[in-house]
């Protein structure tokens, strides 16, 4: 499913400094096309999250636009998946997922097709009653896609939201999560480390920089979809992964603005 060529997000020469001093976005800019699967790709400390939070309007840029094109953005319209499940320790699945939809008044029944179907979507119809102590890292994980998914966002945003799983479960839940997004079309975000994952995934990569964060290389993963096992092995897997490695270390090693313009004296 290739995406669609009109642009969905915008972002303008976006900057974020903490209260701290320390800066962790400058000079940040990125088109986001509808229907895209882009991965934001780099080191610890480059800002991808504070980036994706800014996007979510969790956080206020100190400089810069977020611009979204189109028809303008509703309260359903944007999903996040965190890092960690982040699940209500008293509440069930069912509950929790709901949780979206209850806190913008849709009552538990008159959320109970959109819960069941996305519970069956990932996986876990019949674990409705089942509470997180009770589910395994890849489970929760699944939970908390669906809760993102629930309300029908036309963005998912992703923060490494499978860093913590073995290799196995990682690997199923791309394979779920790419279904899921050529199914429902909508556009993903999705932050990562892995190099292999951001290819898997992926139709587009934003390699970032670190010190401050900021944007080092844009890449096309032009491989097809629906995309398997038999890609990873594939010719063409390992050279997208050895483009994108290869970018990301010499994003790693790229000089700041600040020792650019010195080295320029």
């Amino acid at each position: 499913m290739p995406p669609r060529q009109d642009l969905f997000l915008i972002l303008h020469s976006i900057g974020k400094t903490f209260a701290t001093g320390v800066t962790a976005l400058q000079d940040v800019n990125l088109s986001v096309k509808q229907g895209d699967f882009m991965s934001l790709l780099g080191p610890s400390g480059c800002g991808k999250s504070t980036a994706l939070r800014i996007i979510a309007g969790l956080s206020n840029p100190t400089s810069g636009i977020v611009e979204w094109r189109g028809t303008p953005l509703q309260q359903n319209d944007i999903g996040f998946v965190f890092q960690e499940p982040t699940l209500l320790p008293w509440a069930n699945v069912y509950d929790n997922v709901w949780l979206p939809l209850r806190l913008r008044g849709v009552s538990r029944r008159e959320a109970e097709p959109q819960i069941a179907e996305v519970l069956e979507r990932v996986h876990l119809t019949g674990f409705e009653k089942a509470v997180p102590r009770e589910l395994s890292g890849g489970m929760k994980m699944r939970v908390s896609i669906a809760r993102g998914l629930v309300t029908r966002p036309r963005i998912l945003l992703m923060d490494e939201p499978f860093a913590a799983l073995d290799e196995i479960t990682r690997s199923k839940l791309n394979a779920d999560l790419l279904d899921l997004w050529q199914e429902r079309n909508f556009t993903v975000l999705f932050v990562t480390h892995s190099v292999f994952e951001s290819v898997f995934l992926s139709n587009r990569i934003t390699v970032m920089a670190a010190h401050p964060g900021r944007v080092y290389e844009e890449l096309t993963v032009d491989a097809p979809y629906p995309r398997d096992d038999a890609f990873r092995t594939s010719q063409a897997y390992a050279e997208s992964c050895r483009k994108a490695s290869d970018s990301l270390k010499r994003a790693m090693g790229a000089p700041t603005h600040a020792e650019r313009a010195y080295a320029a004296q």
